[in-house]
């Protein structure tokens, strides 16, 4: 009986050596195993989450950068011209379709083109070909090359914007094609009106009320006609406020607008210098940019240049949805 009752005490330590011997790190050894042997039990490793779309670039930061982007030629103009809370007042969106009228040398045109983008689209309204030649200034060989204008606008609209730019048409006051009627969600007539006013009054031809029409026209129900219009005083004399001095009176501008069916909206004065008081005398042309009279002393010029551009209204104008 001692002999097994030994045995079994010997057998009993050895088992204890046993256990005591196995590695501390068994456990997490078994834990491995068993994962690698059944790896559908382990938990689905998360699939990576797309890259966020950019987000669109803010209506008031796209047109602040094209603005910033302008050459200094341009941006002398801002302090009198105010682009950015001019367009912003008319609602101007990228995306949109404008009608620019009398775009000139472009001075808008660089701003609108980048600031509509390649889902915008600006049509350039000009003057009509038959009130160029009311002007002096206009040569036989100016007069001769008008009818080629649509064209060569919109290869100069190429020099004037490279990339995210708007697609570009153009047709003439007075002649709005019938495809584009109902097209445009704004109407720009900005610093236009005078010279329709001037020659209409003076009889050449129906100038202002063929504009006025086409804008209407040419807007879908609830479009936008904005104007900024050297400003009269009313009580200026209306010979001298015809528009052959620059100047038109409020109450003229939107009684013109009225008869065609616009509404107007709102009233802005953004754009207004109360140091312009011209007299029966003077015309706008006296104030920069153009500064006439180039035979002025320097003490008038300075003068001149001290009042700024001209006192100006602002006028927001729709296109009623009925």
């Amino acid at each position: 009986m001692e002999g097994l009752e030994m045995k079994h005490i010997l057998f009993v330590l050895f088992l204890v050596l046993m256990v005591g011997c196995q590695p501390a790190d068994e456990p997490a050894d078994v834990e491995q195993m068993s994962e690698a042997a059944a790896p559908e039990m382990l938990p689905e490793r998360a699939a990576p989450e797309p890259e966020p779309e950019p987000e669109p670039e803010p209506e008031e930061d796209r047109l602040a950068r094209v603005l910033a982007e302008q050459a200094p030629t341009v941006q002398a103009r801002f302090p009198y011209r105010n682009p950015y809370e001019t367009l912003n007042f008319f609602g101007i969106e990228p995306g949109m379709t404008v009608v620019e009228a009398l775009p000139g040398g472009g001075w808008y045109t660089r701003i609108l083109l980048p600031f509509l983008g390649e889902e915008g689209k600006l049509i350039a309204a000009n003057y009509p070909m038959a009130l160029f030649g009311q002007f002096d200034w206009a040569s036989e060989e100016f007069l001769a090359g008008l009818p080629a204008w649509p064209q060569t606008f919109a290869e100069n609209a190429q020099e004037m914007c490279v990339g995210d730019c708007a697609r570009v048409d153009a047709f003439w006051l007075g002649e709005l094609p019938s495809e584009m009627q109902g097209t445009a969600d704004a109407v720009l007539f900005i610093r236009v009106l005078q010279n329709l006013a001037r020659y209409q009054k003076e009889g050449v031809d129906d100038f202002l009320d063929q504009s006025f029409a086409d804008a209407f026209a040419v807007l879908r129900p609830g479009g936008v006609l904005g104007v900024v219009q050297h400003e009269a005083r009313e009580e200026m004399p209306d010979d001298w406020a015809s528009g052959a001095h620059g100047y038109l009176k409020k109450s003229f501008v939107i009684a013109q607008a009225e008869a065609v069916g616009f509404e107007l909206v709102g009233e802005s004065p953004i754009n207004e210098n109360p140091a312009d008081q011209p007299t029966v005398d003077d015309s706008v042309w006296r104030l920069p940019p153009t500064l006439m009279a180039e035979d002025e002393d320097d003490e008038l010029r300075a003068r001149k240049l001290a009042i700024g551009e001209s006192h100006r209204m602002t006028l927001k104008f729709v296109k009623p949805e009925r």
